[in-house]
């Protein structure tokens, strides 16, 4: 298991070449200590285990690795569905000024198409989405003040990652003198 820092792990998940809005993801507080946990997941891309905390309110550290290389059906069924839960996505930045103009000219189409004509919230950020060429999106479950139960089932399952890299990020803590995070 090769441990790495939190955003090369995104760097990962968003150079993968899958389908963008097939990724599901869970997150929450972290279980032992300031900072909180995140699973993502895709069927064809595999599962990947981040844990981060805020050094201060501008700045975010963190580290994480890849457990899995599929997203199996026993895993997945720790992983909200389509239309369950929040959403959270992964984006990259446009590559350049025309490229910027392109995908907020996109944007506004799909805000001016989904005015016009009834939708769900969860299409329009599908289309949203996809207006900003998000690599990675999908359903989410979260708990800002706790932890979802599927992410204490998914640390059992990956236990040595979980020890490994609570460990980790223990010794960031540590090292930043940090010792409380922030709201």
């Amino acid at each position: 298991m090769r441990i790495r820092e939190w955003q090369d792990i995104l760097e990962d998940v968003t150079d993968r070449d899958v389908d963008p809005d097939g990724w599901r993801a869970v997150a929450g507080d972290r279980a032992g200590g300031v900072g909180e946990d995140m699973y993502l997941g895709h069927p064809r891309a595999g599962v990947f285990f981040l844990k981060t905390y805020a050094k201060n309110p501008f700045e975010v550290r963190g580290v994480g690795t890849q457990v899995a290389r599929r997203l199996d059906d026993e895993i997945g069924s720790f992983m909200p569905e389509r239309n369950e839960g929040g959403r959270f996505a992964v984006r990259s930045l446009p590559k350049d000024e025309d490229h910027a103009k392109q995908q907020a000219t996109r944007l506004e189409e799909v805000v001016k198409a989904h005015a016009d004509a009834p939708t769900t919230p969860g299409d329009m950020f599908d289309d949203m989405m996809d207006a900003l060429e998000s690599p990675a999106f999908g359903p989410m479950a979260y708990d800002q003040y706790d932890r979802p139960d599927e992410l204490d089932d998914l640390s059992d399952r990956f236990e040595e990652a979980e020890k490994l890299l609570s460990s980790e990020l223990d010794d960031l803590i540590e090292t930043d003198e940090v010792d409380r995070g922030f709201m």
